[in-house]
């Protein structure tokens, strides 16, 4: 029984002397995090409005953290080749996604076989953006707002051409929600992206477009389009002068696009929280925060829980929106 007996003491000696160890290997993210540079995935081709917003905040957060924070561009099917790679990455806090409102919010419904769950996968860290959707068109068509835009589709039923940079856009959307609060009918013309839909706007082959304010700013200041509407809950104080669809007698005809930032699932809240404060004392950075008003965008932040309480109903509404129209993604 003795040597037994010493046998178990010596057994639970050294389980405890393991789990010791064990515990000071463990990493405490709250104290340590981050150790290495952060990745920040953005879904889009460099130079365009969301690496933009996102080379600020990566620069600033950079300082914040004591850490490189870095862009990594990944394009693909509207974002989400993107949405997935992160949604697959490991919860450690050095891969983060810089997304738009359509990769987790309206794709999902449009799109078949998404390789994720917007609502399950991620993680969320801050709203970063709001971008206001503006409707515009050349000034050839001697319009100035979108009243008068709904009498001529009026008089001439399905034959306006409008464009939007792809099915299952917010500017596609955007489209849609004001066809429903006006009683009328346009005609889609999805393009693969903002710089060839404005070419043909510009060059007379479709009549109206939708798009982010953040891309039409330098049009809009050079006058080579008109901007009639803004499809939001408020007018935008970049243009200020610009009514919103609602005040022009068009209800529930927000299609405001948004960046938020997000970390996969499981994400320790610790490092959520430490995320979380960098991204919100970089955004309220002056610098920072008036180069995002110059360009059009409205600076958000807030908290992991607004941003989600927020994602979800964003989400519920497209999918409303997609199904009572048929929206799918054409093959």
């Amino acid at each position: 029984m003795g040597k037994i007996r010493n046998f178990l003491i010596a057994g639970a000696a050294l389980a405890l002397v393991i789990a010791a160890f064990i515990g000071l290997a463990a990493p405490v993210p709250a104290q340590d995090y981050p150790t290495r540079p952060i990745r920040v995935l953005i879904a889009f081709p460099p130079g365009g409005p969301t690496d933009f917003v996102g080379r600020l905040l990566a620069d600033k957060m950079s300082i914040l953290l004591g850490q490189r924070v870095y862009i990594e561009n990944k394009p693909g099917a509207n974002g989400t080749v993107g949405a997935d790679n992160i949604a697959k990455s490991d919860p450690d806090g050095y891969s983060l996604f810089l997304t738009t409102a359509g990769a987790v919010t309206i794709s999902p419904h449009v799109m078949a076989n998404i390789p994720y769950d917007s609502l399950r996968d991620f993680a969320p860290i801050a709203e970063v953006v709001t971008n206001t959707t503006v409707l515009v068109v050349s000034p050839k068509m001697a319009i100035k707002i979108a009243k008068e835009l709904v009498t001529l589709a009026k008089q001439k039923p399905g034959a306006i051409t409008f464009g939007s940079t792809g099915i299952g856009s917010t500017t596609h959307l955007a489209q849609v929600l004001l066809a429903d609060a006006a009683g009328v009918r346009f005609l889609h013309v999805p393009y693969r992206g903002a710089a060839p839909m404005l070419t043909d706007l510009l060059g007379g082959q479709v009549q109206v477009v939708a798009a982010d304010l953040t891309v039409l700013m330098a049009q809009i200041e050079a006058g080579t389009v008109v901007p009639i509407g803004a499809a939001a809950d408020q007018r935008n104080q970049t243009i200020p002068e610009v009514p919103t669809l609602a005040e022009q007698g068009y209800p529930n005809t927000d299609a405001s696009n948004w960046y938020a930032l997000l970390a996969p699932a499981k994400t320790p809240p610790t490092l959520i929280k430490k995320l979380n404060d960098a991204a919100n004392s970089a955004l309220a950075d002056p610098d920072v925060r008036g180069k995002i008003v110059k360009s059009g965008a409205v600076p958000v932040g807030g908290t992991p829980d607004s941003l989600g309480v927020f994602m979800r109903a964003e989400y519920d509404k497209w999918g409303r929106v997609v199904r009572e129209h048929g929206i799918k993604e054409t093959p």
